[in-house]
């Protein structure tokens, strides 16, 4: 299995078929730390545009939050929201 550097599972657990929120959700809930949107392009397979846009939903949601600059992370909500 090859990781892309931020603690995730890369997309060894994130299918295809899922909706870009859910697989944005799925990367960040497996990471051990914040992820950068080039780490969640390569857990993810979406293009950066598609991430990016979806990361400013979640983040409105709550879901997602970003505790360092141009990195993000998932809440407890986002977690729950997974589950």
């Amino acid at each position: 299995m090859s990781g892309c550097g931020c603690g995730c599972a890369c997309s060894s657990t994130v299918t295809s078929g899922e909706a870009p929120e859910k697989k944005i959700l799925a990367a960040l809930a497996k990471a051990d730390k914040p992820c950068g949107s080039k780490d969640i392009v390569e857990a993810t397979g979406l293009e950066k545009e598609v991430i990016s846009a979806e990361i400013g939903k979640l983040k409105k949601q709550g879901l997602v939050d970003s505790p360092v600059r141009c990195k993000y992370g998932i809440t407890a909500d986002g977690r729950a929201s997974i589950n």
